[in-house]
């Protein structure tokens, strides 16, 4: 049985605007082409991004380019199929008795080639710091709100080690776990114990939501290149593991005895009559 078979609904939660698209967008495009409703929570608008040379290039680093990539991302969604999209700290994405919050995307900077790590200046409402209790509470909040039948997120590496990224996969893992909603995180290599999903059926929809994240990347033939330069194939085979809660461990029959009698010695009061003896 494959991991999206009778799936009525799922969940994507992803850190900025484009993420979506360039990491899942063929598997949303295969489950919207299954009847399966998908929803859609983005972290961030992405305010920290840079941008492709070109026309909209004057926009990196001002507050137009949140307005830009705010409709970049309602444009793309609707290409997907996506039925709904949420902001993370907004209603019904926001714990019950808190007010209302923006996160904001926390940047990254180039540790090497392929790895992305944390920037060396961080906003203090960035995603990255805020406390993680408080994030995962938002993305249960949606859960208890919309009762997927699977939330998808990023790996544990958050894909390339984007401190976002990183920081989304920790949160709809606690999240879903809290909720019990399957969890599964997206792979990008065909290494078991995952499923691998080989989509190229759905390229053309991929290509015309890529196309909409206009400031982000540009679309050349089948590869994608994003604002330094960097080309790849676009997505669309992807993988999928479901990650499940750690065992319980439960004690042994000769552990549960043990501490069931020394309770039953506690409250009769016989174990304070033995220590007094002992000390006598």
């Amino acid at each position: 049985m494959s991991i999206l078979d009778a799936r009525q609904s799922v969940l994507f939660v992803h850190a900025h605007p484009d993420d979506e698209t360039i990491s899942t967008g063929a598997l949303i495009a295969e489950l919207v082409a299954r009847g399966t409703s998908v929803f859609l929570l983005t972290a961030t608008r992405g305010e920290r991004g840079e941008v492709v040379p070109g026309a909209l290039s004057g926009l990196e680093g001002t507050d137009a380019l949140t307005t830009e990539r705010e409709h970049e991302l309602q444009r793309a969604t609707d290409a997907l199929g996506i039925a709904e999209r949420f902001w993370l700290g907004q209603p019904p994405a926001r714990a019950n008795g808190l007010s209302p919050r923006r996160y904001r995307d926390s940047g990254m900077k180039w540790i090497r080639p392929g790895l992305a790590g944390p920037a060396d200046d961080v906003d203090d409402d960035a995603l990255a710091v805020a406390p993680l209790a408080e994030v995962a509470d938002d993305v249960a909040a949606l859960i208890a709100h919309l009762r997927p039948s699977l939330v998808v997120s990023y790996d544990n590496g958050g894909g390339y080690g984007h401190p976002d990224h990183v920081r989304m996969h920790e949160a709809a893992l606690a999240a879903s776990r809290g909720q019990g909603t399957p969890f599964a995180e997206v792979r990008h290599a065909p290494d078991p114990p995952g499923e691998w999903f080989a989509l190229d059926r759905h390229l053309h929809t991929v290509t015309a939501a890529l196309r909409c994240h206009a400031s982000q990347v540009t679309v050349d033939g089948s590869d994608i290149v994003h604002s330094g330069g960097q080309r790849e194939p676009i997505t669309t085979s992807i993988g999928l593991r479901i990650l499940t809660p750690p065992r319980k461990v439960r004690p042994s029959v000769p552990q549960t005895i043990g501490r069931l009698a020394l309770g039953a010695l506690w409250s009769t009061g016989a174990w304070r009559a033995w220590r007094a003896r002992r000390r006598g």
